[in-house]
């Protein structure tokens, strides 16, 4: 549509590059954005330059957070005795959204893929372990996605977890086989907490 270097096709292209925006959506949001007065250009630039600076990972969950630690670890009213393994930071709204969680989180930032080169020691595994030593939990509910490398991952913990005398439950099936939580409405993650099962290896 545009040559190579034409402004608008650069902005295109490195939309394109955000995950789950195709071409069509793209070239809709460039045109879109071009469209906007300067002052809502520029404030939406700030907004992105501001939360690229400010925010980082929570040095205890993972979680993205502009505090550390953040506000799900320095709560004193969460319950320590359980803890959620989801795999990315936006995971955890989607949870909490359902208003019946309460405890502890942490984020692996991925889930096992051996043919990405994903293993356990790019997610940290030893991180999550270190927490569950450490601390009091009595159960640990794997929120990984419902997709083969979610799956995977849920096996792995259920594996390395076995011996510590734990609750290990993954959330009920009510979660569509193959999408991921963040897509899911409240009504079926809850139902999905609520219905989570015993983790074997």
């Amino acid at each position: 549509m545009f040559e190579q270097d034409h402004p608008l096709n650069q902005l295109i292209e490195e939309l394109k590059r955000i995950p789950s925006i195709g071409a069509k959506t793209a070239q809709r949001i460039a045109f879109y954005l071009i469209s906007l007065p300067h002052e809502e250009t520029d404030r939406l630039a700030n907004a992105i330059k501001d939360a690229k600076q400010k925010v980082f990972y929570c040095s205890q969950c993972n979680s993205l957070t502009h505090v550390d630690p953040c506000i799900y670890c320095s709560n004193s009213r969460r319950d320590d005795e359980a803890i959620c393994v989801v795999e990315e930071p936006f995971n955890i709204a989607s949870i909490e959204k359902t208003g019946i969680f309460n405890g502890r989180y942490h984020v692996l930032l991925g889930a096992l893929a051996p043919l990405k080169g994903i293993g356990p020691d790019e997610l940290k595994m030893d991180k999550l372990v270190s927490r569950i030593v450490e601390g009091q939990f009595k159960e640990v509910i794997v929120a990984t996605n419902p997709t083969v490398e979610g799956e995977a991952t849920a096996a792995y913990l259920a594996k390395i977890l076995k011996d510590f005398g734990l609750k290990l439950t993954r959330l009920a099936m009510g979660l569509p086989v193959g999408s991921d939580i963040d897509f899911a409405d409240q009504v079926t993650i809850k139902k999905a907490l609520e219905g989570r099962t015993e983790l074997t290896e």
